[in-house]
C-alpha cells in the first residue's frame, strides 16, 4: 500500500491559553504594585481600584510580594508600603555623583571595584548613548583588593553594630595591635581621596578616633554590639578639618595670595575660609585642625602647592614651618646637576 495522498490542509491558529494570559496580567500587575508601594503608602482599597480588581486579590498580591523577598510594611488602615535603598536621582544629580566617584576612583588607590560597580549603578539612571559614553572612560586603576575586603568589614560592623576588632599601623610604622571600634563615620579625605574610619576607640583610649582604611589590618566582627551614640555629629567632628582630622583646638591661617592667584581663589571652595581683604592680592583665613604639635598637618600641602603664590602670615609658629619647608626644599635641589666630563 502506498503513501496516503496528500491533503491540502490549513493549518489551525491556537487560541491562546486563557491560565497563560491570567499569569501574565497578573505578573504585570505585581510589578506595577511594587513601584506603586515603593513609591508611597497605599490602601488595599485605593489599589483595588487602580488595578480594577477586588481588594482581596490584592492582598494576595501583597502576600505574594512577601514570599518574593519584599519588605512589606503593614500601616494602620489597611495600608502597605515597601521601603526602597536608596533614591532615584534626577539627570543632574546623577550626573554629579557619577562625576565624584570618578574622581575618587581614579586617584584614590583604594576600593577599585566598589567604586567601580557605584559607577555602574548611578550610570543605569540616564539615556544609554550616556551610559556608554561615562562607563567607557572609567580606567581599570590596577588597585589591590585589600582596602575593599577591610571596607567590607567596615560596612557589617556599623550596618549591624557589631565593635569592630584590628590591629593599626600608625605613620611612624609602629604596629598598635588590639584596637576595637565602635564606628561612628566613614569620611573621603579631600587631600588624598583615601577613606578614613571615625568612631569610639574602646579599649586604648576610650576616645573618638581616625583610622585610615589603608592602614587597618586583621578586621574582625567583635561578639559585643554596640548603639550609635546620639551625641555625635559627624558636621561637628569635621566642622575645622582640613581633610578628615578634626581637634578641639582648631587655629586660624591668614594667607596672602598674590595676584595671579587672586582668580582662583575668588573661586571658592575651599573649607572653613573667609575672605578678609582685595587689593589685588587676595588674604585668606582658614580655619583647620591642628596635631599635637599644634601644626595644621593636613593644610601644610595645601599651602606649599602654591609655590611662591602664597605666603603664610599667621600665626607665627605655621608661618616658621612653613619657611622651614621651603629652605629644606630650596638646600635639597638648588645645587646645579653635574656634568658629564666623560
Amino acid at each position: 500500500m502506498g503513501d496516503p495522498a496528500p491533503t491540502n490542509t490549513i493549518p489551525t491558529l491556537r487560541t491562546p491559553n486563557p491560565r497563560q494570559a491570567k499569569t501574565w496580567d497578573k505578573a504585570k500587575r505585581l510589578s506595577i504594585l511594587l513601584s506603586e508601594l515603593q513609591a508611597r503608602r497605599c490602601t488595599t482599597a485605593d489599589l483595588a481600584r487602580r488595578f480594577d480588581v477586588g481588594q482581596r486579590s490584592i492582598q494576595r498580591d501583597i502576600d505574594a510580594l512577601r514570599r518574593m523577598g519584599h519588605d512589606v510594611v503593614e500601616h494602620a488602615g489597611q495600608a502597605y508600603s515597601i521601603p526602597r535603598n536608596g533614591t532615584l536621582l534626577r539627570p543632574a544629580e546623577a550626573l554629579a555623583a557619577y562625576a565624584a566617584i570618578r574622581l575618587a576612583h581614579h586617584h584614590s588607590p583604594a576600593l577599585n571595584s566598589h567604586y567601580r560597580h557605584a559607577l555602574h549603578s548611578i550610570s543605569m539612571a540616564l539615556p544609554e548613548r550616556i551610559r556608554h559614553t561615562l562607563n567607557a572612560s572609567v580606567k581599570d586603576t590596577g588597585a589591590t583588593p585589600f582596602a575593599e575586603r577591610q571596607l567590607e568589614q567596615v560596612a557589617a560592623a556599623w550596618m549591624d553594630g557589631r565593635v569592630l576588632n584590628f590591629d593599626y599601623r600608625r605613620p611612624n610604622g609602629e604596629l598598635e595591635t588590639g584596637n576595637e571600634l565602635c564606628v561612628y563615620f566613614i569620611e573621603i579625605s579631600r587631600d588624598n581621596l583615601a577613606p578614613y574610619v571615625i568612631g569610639l576607640e574602646r579599649r586604648r583610649r576610650g576616645q573618638v578616633r581616625t583610622f585610615k582604611l589603608s592602614r587597618m589590618a586583621n578586621l574582625s566582627l567583635h561578639q559585643d554590639t554596640y548603639e550609635p551614640d546620639p551625641d555625635f555629629d559627624p558636621k561637628a567632628f569635621l566642622s575645622d578639618a582640613w581633610g578628615v582630622i578634626g581637634s578641639e583646638n582648631p587655629l586660624t591661617v591668614t594667607v596672602r595670595f598674590a595676584a595671579e592667584a587672586a582668580y582662583r581663589v575668588l573661586e571658592g571652595g575651599f573649607p572653613n575660609a573667609t575672605l578678609i581683604r582685595r587689593d589685588g592680592c587676595v588674604e585668606v583665613e582658614f580655619r583647620a585642625g591642628t596635631d599635637k604639635t599644634g601644626l595644621p598637618r593636613e593644610l601644610m600641602p595645601f599651602l606649599l602647592g602654591w609655590g611662591p603664590r602664597a605666603e603664610v602670615l599667621a600665626p607665627p609658629h605655621v608661618r616658621e614651618a612653613w619657611l622651614a619647608e621651603l629652605r629644606e626644599t630650596l638646600a635639597r635641589y638648588d645645587t646645579p646637576p653635574a656634568r658629564n666630563t666623560a
